[in-house]
C-alpha cells in the first residue's frame, strides 16, 4: 500500500478510528490518512476500540476488520449501531468474502473495502462516509428541529383547547348553581377559603391554583344528578345518595382530559369527599392517602355548607360550624388543616363571622 496526496483543509479534528488486529494493516492506514490531516486513533480488537470510544469524544468514522480474535468485527459493528448510531463504520475483509461484507452493510455499515487496500481507493472512500455521516447528522437535527416545533404548535393548540375546555366546564358549573339558588356560589367560596388555607401553609404557587381550580369544579360531576335528588327538602334514599356519591368519579371523567396539566384538580374532585378514618367515598382513603390538595377543599366544603341554606336545613352559625370541624378533626377531616383554616376564617374572612 502507498500513500499520496496532500493535505485537505479543515480535517484536523476529524478523528478515524482504525480497528485492525494486524498492528502493520493499522499503521499503514493511519499513515494514509494522517498524511490527509485526519487525526488517527487504533485499537487491536473489538473490546479495545469499545473502551477507546468511552473515553473520547464522539469518534465520527470506525474502519475494522472484518475477521478479529474474539469478538469480530461483526460483533463490534451491532455494538457500534447500539451505542453510537451516528458513527459510520466501514468494513475490511481479506478473503475476498464478498457476501459477508455486503451483509454488513444490511446491518448498517455505510462501506467495505477488500485487502489489500488501494490507497486512493481507500481515501475516496472514507471522504464519501464522512459526508454521508455528515448529511446524516444533518438531516436528523432538521427532524428534531421539525419535531419540536410540531410539538410545541401541538402543545399551544392543546393548551387553547383546554383553556376553552375550562370555561365551558366553568360556566356548566355556574349554570349548575344558578339553579339552586340555596347552592349558588358556592363553588367560588369554597375556592376562596382553599386558596387561603393553601396559602397560609405555604403550598407552591402552582399548587394553590390547582386548588383554586379544583375549589370551583369540586362539584362538576353533579352535573349529572337528578334536580329531583339535589332539591329534596328530605332524607335520601340508599339509591338516591348512591347517585349523589357518583359525582366524585363522574366529574373526575369529565375531566379527564386536564389530566396531564392539573392532575390536582382531578384529585380534588374524586376525593373532596373522602375522610380521615377511612369512611368516606369513594375510595375508602386514609389519612395521608387522601391527596393533600382534597383534604384542603373537605373542609373548606364541608364549612360552606353549613354556613348555608340548603333546602333540607337553614344555615347554621359561624361558631356552630367551627366547633363541628373541630369536633371532626382526625375522623372526619385533616386536624392540621383545620387549625390553620380556623385562623384564616378570623382573619381573613371576617364577614363569615357576621
Amino acid at each position: 500500500m502507498t500513500n499520496s496526496g496532500d493535505a485537505s483543509p479543515g480535517l484536523e479534528t476529524v478523528r478515524i478510528l482504525i480497528v485492525d488486529d494486524d498492528k502493520s494493516v493499522r499503521r499503514a492506514i493511519g499513515r494514509a490518512l494522517g498524511s490527509q490531516g485526519y487525526q488517527v486513533l487504533e485499537a487491536d480488537s473489538t473490546e479495545a476500540a469499545l473502551d477507546l470510544l468511552t473515553r473520547v469524544e464522539p469518534v465520527p468514522l470506525v474502519v475494522s476488520d472484518i475477521h478479529m480474535p474474539g469478538r469480530d468485527g461483526i460483533a463490534l459493528l451491532q455494538e457500534l449501531r447500539l451505542l453510537y448510531p451516528d458513527t459510520a463504520v466501514i468494513m475490511l475483509t481479506g478473503d475476498g468474502d464478498v457476501t459477508t461484507a455486503v451483509g454488513c452493510l444490511k446491518m448498517g455499515a455505510v462501506d467495505y473495502l477488500s485487502k489489500p487496500i488501494e490507497v486512493e481507493e481507500m481515501r475516496g472512500r472514507v471522504a464519501s462516509a464522512l459526508r454521508q455521516q455528515e448529511v446524516s447528522l444533518e438531516l436528523r437535527r432538521l427532524r428534531e428541529a421539525y419535531r419540536r416545533d410540531l410539538e410545541l404548535q401541538v402543545g399551544e393548540l392543546s393548551r387553547k383547547n383546554q383553556a376553552m375546555y375550562l370555561a365551558q366546564v366553568q360556566m356548566a358549573v355556574t349554570m349548575l348553581e344558578a339553579k339552586d339558588p340555596y347552592t349558588r356560589g358556592h363553588s367560588a367560596r369554597v375556592a376562596q377559603y382553599a386558596v387561603a388555607t393553601a396559602r397560609r401553609m405555604g403550598l407552591k404557587p402552582d399548587l394553590i391554583d390547582q386548588i383554586r381550580l379544583g375549589g370551583e369544579l369540586h362539584d362538576i360531576g353533579k352535573i349529572g344528578t337528578r334536580d329531583a335528588i339535589l332539591n329534596k327538602p328530605g332524607p335520601l334514599t340508599t339509591e338516591e345518595f348512591a347517585e349523589v356519591r357518583r359525582h366524585t368519579t363522574d366529574g373526575e371523567t369529565m375531566l379527564e382530559v386536564l389530566r396531564a396539566d392539573h392532575p390536582e384538580v382531578l384529585a380534588i374532585v374524586r376525593s373532596h369527599h373522602e375522610r380521615m378514618d377511612g369512611s368516606g367515598f369513594p375510595d375508602g382513603l386514609v389519612a395521608d392517602a387522601i391527596p393533600l390538595s382534597a383534604r384542603i377543599v373537605s373542609v373548606a366544603d364541608s364549612f360552606d355548607a353549613m354556613t348555608s341554606t340548603r333546602t333540607y336545613r337553614d344555615s347554621h352559625e359561624f361558631e356552630y360550624a367551627i366547633g363541628e370541624l373541630e369536633q371532626q378533626s382526625g375522623s372526619q377531616f385533616d386536624p392540621d388543616i383545620v387549625a390553620v383554616f380556623v385562623a384564616c376564617l378570623r382573619d381573613d374572612f371576617p364577614s363569615a363571622a357576621s
